[in-house]
Formats: structure tokens, sequence, C-alpha cells
């Protein structure tokens, strides 16, 4: 009996192992194995484990594939040798077939003339051939890609070779020739099934295609894009994220989602906590707070909330082209119309009579004089007056009558001759009579015209004519006016403030604009409409109203007008978080105090009188004005948009000290 030191150093180690546990001639009393395997096995067994140095201690006979340790030749078996040995011993012992036989490598034994000695069940199964038929079957005929044949005729063996069955088996196999005392008995081959293992192989490849494929179309997208688990960890970010948040890798990966947000809430929790997407989101990422727009979708896998994704658009150059945009819209606006009456909201009685006056005078080439109090929608009116009309695609002209000052209102509107006065163009210049050509021209505040201005523009309504200033020459104009104020002009003509002769002029067409108070049911669509422009403006993403803030809006009397409602509704959303999409509350100091239902309703009776009516509203508004800025002229002229000359004038005029 030989003790024995097995070393493992081949694929069919751990076949042939078994074997040598089965042959009374051997016994294995140390192994040197690195793989886990056989290490197992040695544990289960009871045999010691040895390193490489410790192999040099033991005076055993030596099984290995290579001689690695100095010992003497007749101390070393070669694996061949040993499968020589086992496969004499078959047709001696029935306990080496059955310990064959319930490894799960497949082996097959042939003779030197390729017949089939022995196989066993797991070759059989792999092949898909009949055991016992098979014995003494030539191994060509058998396994026609086998290479048992050209193992005997070169005794050489062969190692980890890739073979294919017929039936499409794929295997990994260890072919070794067998000889007996230097004479070639036969050969053998032990194999393994990787059909499964090759396809899972070839499955991971394809996945790693596929995962490569996907990373490398995140990383070519121009829109940053950022990836969280289930718990919003960071998981990938491309680089346009890093670019427009100025993080990197080390920084998000990892780390909570709400790491890159420097205004606003995490997008990649709401989700993860709803598991229902989010799109058009606004925030502020990075440490330059880049304004975004974030669309965010949850990863479900087998309906399982696996993380969420989110697509970032960079909207800062969009915002600063937009900026640009305005600017250009600007200088153009003074040239064109750009609102309809379809933008003129309300269904009010007042407003609706309104529109169907102002429709009514577009089509005539009459005079129109549009009578309210500020922010009412006087300019809006006349925008719709003027795309209504057939003169559409001709210049709109505004001008701020009160905004300029005499000398400069005259230059402004009739234009001026060269050298009219120091600082005038070489050239001279076209008036806004003449810009305006067969379009419209809207003279807004036009009751604060000087009588000087007043003397001339009447002239160009008689006569349909202008003369530059220090020009002699009559120039003929087409454009239409459309005229605009909120004082009593009759008032202005009793004390010799406004001529009466233009007066019946303008008042060809008049058309009352009703304060916001006396359209209360016109709020809800207007606060919506206005909400919409400001979320544009600002950035914000406010839906609606709660019911409680629009019933606080419909108590109060809106000295301000539309105008007012814009205000009250901007500073209300700018101081709301960017998530937010509702105002709940309004807390305008004098809208807070007010309470739904408790607050007196408005007294909607007219006076008789128009200009009476018009007198007691302007009067309410200057004392309201002057006590918000604590009496403080040149604040409350400002607000009023007028000059302070004309705010001493309305003092004087309504015995306000």
């Amino acid at each position: 009996m030989n003790t024995i030191l097995f070393i493992d150093d081949g694929p069919d180690a751990f076949p042939l192992l078994r074997c040598l546990m089965h042959l009374p001639m051997f016994t294995v009393a140390a192994i040197h194995s690195k793989t886990a395997k056989i290490s197992d096995f040695a544990a289960e067994h009871n045999i010691d484990l040895v390193d490489e140095q410790s192999c040099k201690q033991y005076d055993f006979t030596i099984i290995q594939r290579h001689t690695k340790i100095d010992k003497t030749e007749d101390n070393v078996w070669s694996y061949e040798e040993v499968w020589a040995v086992i496969s004499a011993e078959f047709s001696k012992q029935s306990l080496m077939q059955k310990a064959i036989d319930s490894i799960d490598d497949g082996v097959i034994i042939v003779k030197a003339d390729y017949t089939v000695m022995y196989l066993n069940d797991a070759a059989a199964e792999m092949a898909d051939v009949n055991r016992q038929e098979s014995v003494g079957q030539a191994i060509q005929s058998l396994l026609p890609t086998s290479g048992l044949p050209r193992v005997i005729e070169r005794q050489q063996p062969e190692y980890n070779q890739l073979q294919t069955f017929t039936n499409g088996t794929k295997i990994v196999t260890t072919r070794m020739p067998l000889s007996t005392k230097g004479n070639i008995t036969g050969a053998i081959a032990v194999f393994k099934d990787v059909t499964e293992a090759r396809q899972m192989a070839e499955q991971i490849t394809d996945l790693n295609r596929m995962r490569e494929m996907l990373e490398a179309i995140i990383n070519s997208s121009n829109d940053a894009i950022s990836v969280v688990d289930e718990y919003g960890v960071g998981l990938l970010i491309n680089p346009a994220y890093k670019k427009i948040t100025g993080l990197t890798e080390e920084q998000v990966i990892g780390k909570p989602a709400t790491t890159d947000i420097s205004e606003g809430e995490s997008i990649h929790m709401q989700v993860l906590q709803t598991q229902r997407p989010v799109r058009g989101a606004r925030l502020k990422l990075g440490p330059a707070k880049r304004d975004v727009i974030v669309n965010v979708a949850p990863i479900m896998v087998d309906k399982k909330l696996k993380g969420s994704i989110g697509v970032i658009h960079d909207v800062s150059e969009l915002n600063s082209l937009m900026g640009e945009l305005k600017q250009a819209k600007k200088k153009i606006a003074s040239l064109e119309s750009h609102y309809t009456f379809q933008d003129i909201l309300g269904q009010s009685s007042g407003i609706q009579h309104a529109i169907a006056q102002g429709k009514l005078g577009a089509n005539t080439a009459l005079p129109i004089l549009l009578l309210g109090e500020t922010g009412t929608g006087k300019e809006l009116f006349a925008h719709a007056i003027h795309y209504e009309s057939e003169r559409r695609h001709q210049p709109f002209v505004r001008v701020n009558c009160a905004a300029l000052t005499e000398t400069l209102l005259e230059s402004e509107l009739f234009g001026y001759e060269q050298g009219a006065f120091s600082g005038a163009l070489r050239t001279g210049k076209k008036g806004l009579f003449e810009e305006a050509g067969e379009g419209s021209i809207f003279l807004d505040e036009v009751g604060e015209m000087s009588l000087q201005t007043q003397a001339k523009l009447l002239r160009v309504l008689q006569e349909s004519e202008v003369v530059r200033v220090g020009g002699t020459k009559p120039i003929k104009i087409k454009a239409r006016v459309i005229a605009a104020t909120n004082v009593d002009l009759q008032l202005f003509m009793s004390i010799k403030r406004f001529r009466e002769d233009l007066y019946y002029r303008l008042n060809t067409l008049p058309i009352y604009i009703p304060p916001l108070r006396e359209r209360i049911e016109d709020i809800p669509i207007l606060a919506l409409r206005l909400i919409e422009k400001i979320n544009e403006d600002y950035g914000r993403n406010i839906r609606n109203l709660s019911e409680y803030a629009l019933a606080q809006l419909q108590q109060y009397t809106w000295p301000g007008n539309i105008r007012e409602l814009e205000n009250v509704l901007a500073r209300e959303m700018i101081y709301k978080n960017l998530g937010e999409t509702e105002i709940d509350f309004v807390a305008h100091a004098d809208i807070s105090m007010l309470k739904p239902g408790s607050a007196p309703k408005v007294d909607r009776t007219k006076p008789e009188k128009l200009e009476q009516f018009l007198a007691e509203q302007e009067r309410g508004f200057l004392l309201e004005t002057l006590a918000h800025v604590d009496y403080v002229k040149t604040e409350a002229a400002k607000r009023l948009g007028i000059s302070v000359r004309s705010l001493y004038y309305k003092l004087e005029k309504y015995g306000i000290e």
C-alpha cells in the first residue's frame, strides 16, 4: 500500500482524487490544493491540507501532473500513470466503477484500438448515447468529434479543450494517454458540461454590451441625468449633469438625493415616496444655483421600486435668451399690437359692454376715448381695438403723455426739423404721428397734456396733418387716435385744464372700462391668468388658488384694480417655495384682515353723473395712496404714475392737505 501526497494541479484532479479514495493500493494522507472544492473534500475525509513548502517534509508517494518538487523519480506518479492503473483495475473492481459512476464529470476510456472500454453515466447523458450499447464501439463512430484517437497516436495529453457533441452539448475536456510499462494501452477523457455556463457567459456578455451601450447613450445626452436607488442614494450621473451642477461623482455617488439641491425640494425623494412621475418641476442645483426643469420617473422592476431616474434641463441659458428676446420685443412693441379682445377676460356685464363698444369702434376711423381708473386695462383695450380693425398690419404707437415734459412731448408727437432746438439731430426727426403711418397712435394719460400741446393735437384731429417743431410745412397723417385718461375731463374743462373743443373731438366714441370692484365675479378667471403670467416671469409653479384665498380676494375693494391684483399675486408667489403649487392664504396687509363673508359689501350704487362718480373715486384713491406712503408726495406721485405738479393740482382740486 502506497501512502500518497496528492497535488492538485490539473482540471481532472478532483475526479482522479475521488477514484483514488476507492483503490486499496493507495492511501491519500495529504493534499496540496488551492481550490475550494478539493479543500472541502479533504476536510470532509479528515485528510491533511499542506502548503508547497511542507510538501518537501513528507516521504510519501507524490501524485501530480508535472514534477515541481525535488523528489526521486520513483516516488512521483503522473496523473496519466494513475489513470492507467485505475483503467487496469476496472475489470477487477466493481467498487471502482461505482466510484467513477458517481462523479459529476463525464469519463470515457478507450483501448489502444480506439474501442470504448468504459464510460460513466454522466458521459452517456452529456453525449446522449446508450451506455451499455456504447461499450465496444469505435469512438469515431460513437463520438465523431472525439480527440482520443489523436491522443493515442501522438501520446501527448490535451488539457482544457473545447468540444461540441452532435447533440449540441458543449464540454471542456482533458484527454490523457494511458500506458503500462511504457506501452500505450489506451486513453481517457474527463470532461464537464459547459453548455449552460457558456450560455450564461454569452448572456453576461450581451448584458455587459447592453450596459455599455446604455451608459454611452446616457453619457452622450446633452440633458443631465441622475439615477438614485430605492433609498434615494446616488447611483449614476452623466457628464452633462456634472457640467450643469459643478459637482463631481465623488460628491454625488453614494450620497443622499438632496446633496445637489441648492433651492427647492428633492423630486427624487418625492417620486420614491409616491411612486409616480413628476414633470416640469423647477429647482436650483449645485453651488452656482443653476435654474433647471426636472422630470423624474420611478424605476420599476417586476413591479418593485428599484429607484428613480431624473432628466434635468438647464434653463439658465434659455432664461438669458428669453431676457434678450423680451428686450428686443420691447423695442418693437411701440410699433406692434399684440393683444386682442380674446385677451380681455371677464363675463361681467360691465366688461362685456365695454368689449362690445370696442369692437364697434374698431371698424370706424373715429377717435376713441377710453375712460377708467388706473390699472383697469385701458392700454389692453387700445391694443385690442387696433388689432380688431383693418389697421392691424400697420404700426401701433404708444405714448404716455404724463411721462414726458411739455417740450419733449411735442417733439416726440409731431417731430422736429434740423436745428429746431439745442441737442436736436441734424437731420431732424419724424414724429410719432408720422411713424404711425396708417396705423393707430395711443395717447395714454391725455388729460396730463399742456394746453399748448392740446391745441396742436386738436389741429391734427381737425386737419389730419402735423407741423414739426421748428417747421412750417404741414405733413398729412392718416393714423387713427385712441386716447385714454383716468381723470374727469369735464371737471378739467370747468377749471380750464382741458380744452372743450379737443374734448368733443376725442369724445366721439367714449368707452367706460369698469374698475375691478364692479366686476368681482371676474376675479377667479383674472387671477388664474395672472398666475400663469407670473409663473413665466418668475419661474414659479403655482397652479391654483384655494377657496379661502379666492374669497379673500373677492372681499377686497381693489383701489389699484387689476394692476394691484397682479402685484398682490406676484408677492404671494415669490414668497412660496419652488415646489408649492397653491396659494392657500393671501398675506397682504389690507386683505389678510378680511375674513371671507365678513367684509361689508361694496356699494356699487353710482352717482347720477359720470364726472361726479369719477371725482369721488379719484379723491378716495388719492387719499388711500397718500396714506400708504405716509403722505410723502414724491413717492405718491411715483405710485400714481403722474408728475408731482399734477399731484399738487389734484390735491388742491379735492381740498386734500
